[in-house]
Parts: structure tokens; C-alpha cells; sequence
């Protein structure tokens, strides 16, 4: 039956579906320890932007502060551009499990459609054969009563 012949195709269709379900997953804590780590690092260069009074700090000390903060915000730039492209990586993996999804269900409704049709058949297979057995009975019949009528004078 052509519905059978589908359901190991389908088992790995849902398989891929599945997969991808798990790599979307994947994606979206990755995507989300790294907006999480963008975060600490823009609350501490907020933090550290506070700077001291410039009347207490020795001009070396302040030299060096600024170049801490002119890595620190190369640091949150940096980072900024890792939270997007695991962005664009979960956007890739979750348009993957869409279209997987969006094929194991054309297949299962293939399936349905091929299985709906093998009971079609099936069921009027069952007809046919009812129907001719309920005229062989008629035909048994109708012989019996016309032997009847003939052997009776």
C-alpha cells in the first residue's frame, strides 16, 4: 500500500523535524547567554564611566582609566556584533525547522489522503463482495423454489 511505503519516509522527515527543533533550541540559549553577557558588560562600562573626582586621581591613573574604558567599549561593541550573529543564526535555524515542519506535514496529509483512499477502496472491495454474495444466495434461491415448483406436480 502506498500509505506504508510513505511512513519510513515520514519517520525521517519527523526525525529532521525534530533535530531541528533541538538546533533551534540550541541556538536560542546561545543566543541568549550572549545578549546576557552584552548586558553585564554595558552595566559595568556604565558603572566604570562613573568616574571618580578628576581632582583625586593622578593624571597616569586617569590616562590609564581611559584607555580601560576605550577597551571596554570595544568590548561591548565586539560583543554586540557576537549577540547578532547568533541572532542570525537562531533566525537561520528556526526558518530550517519551519520548513521542516511545513514538509512533514504535506507528507502526513499525503499520508492521510493515501490512507483515506485505501479505505475507499477497502470498504467498497467489502461492498462488492456482500453484494455478491447476496446474489448467489437470491440465484441459490430462486433455483430452489423453481425445483421446488418442478418437482412438485
Amino acid at each position: 500500500m502506498r500509505s506504508q511505503r510513505l511512513d519510513p519516509l515520514l519517520k525521517v522527515m519527523q526525525q529532521r523535524q525534530d533535530t531541528a527543533a533541538r538546533e533551534v533550541a540550541e541556538r536560542e540559549r546561545a543566543l541568549l547567554e550572549q545578549q546576557q553577557r552584552l548586558e553585564s558588560l554595558r552595566r559595568y562600562a556604565e558603572e566604570y564611566a562613573a568616574a571618580p573626582d578628576a581632582r583625586t586621581i593622578s593624571p597616569a591613573l586617569l590616562v590609564n582609566r581611559l584607555a580601560f574604558r576605550e577597551r571596554l567599549n570595544a568590548a561591548v561593541v565586539q560583543q554586540a556584533g557576537i549577540v547578532d550573529h547568533n541572532r542570525q543564526l537562531s533566525d537561520i535555524e528556526r526558518t530550517r525547522l519551519l520548513l521542516a515542519s511545513r514538509e512533514t506535514k504535506v507528507l502526513e496529509q499525503l499520508a492521510d489522503s493515501y490512507r483515506a483512499q485505501e479505505s475507499k477502496v477497502a470498504e467498497q472491495r467489502v461492498q462488492r463482495e456482500l453484494d455478491d454474495m447476496g446474489g448467489r444466495r437470491a440465484r441459490s434461491a430462486q433455483l430452489a423454489a423453481d425445483d421446488d415448483t418442478q418437482a412438485t406436480p
